[in-house]
């Protein structure tokens, strides 16, 4: 029997002797939550750097790419299914929320995407750890 693995615009799935079977696990929102915030994370970051005012931007900057690991290990704990999936999407909500607190802050249209992806991750984060 072979197995292996597909990732597909955050659809998880195995395919086994050509036959298609789901990984829709209870963690599957709360994965493509994390994916969509880190990456909202990153281009935030990214373009906080190239602002004018860089100095007013060193906290959010960090606090992104905090957040951006944070889903990032998160989502690679859940779709493993680890038992210790739970803890680290509370602590993936509270980086989360932090870091939209700051992003939230500023005016700019990076922050403010970032801040949305940030709080809709915090939510399905916060949901898996009280599950």
């Amino acid at each position: 029997m072979r197995a292996f693995f597909i990732l597909d615009m955050g659809w998880f799935g195995i395919c086994i002797e050509n036959k298609k079977y789901s990984m829709d696990h209870a963690y599957r929102q709360c994965i493509d939550a994390c994916q969509q915030c880190a990456a909202a994370c990153d281009h935030c970051a990214s373009a906080c750097l190239k602002e004018e005012n860089v100095n007013d931007m060193v906290k959010c900057v960090q606090l992104d790419m905090e957040c951006a690991v944070m889903c990032r290990t998160a989502a690679q704990l859940m779709s493993l299914e680890s038992e210790h999936a739970n803890a680290i999407c509370q602590l993936c909500a509270d980086i989360c929320n932090a870091c939209a607190a700051e992003c939230g802050k500023h005016d700019m249209d990076h922050c403010r995407r970032c801040a949305e992806a940030c709080h809709a991750c915090a939510q399905e984060c916060a949901i898996m750890a009280a599950a």
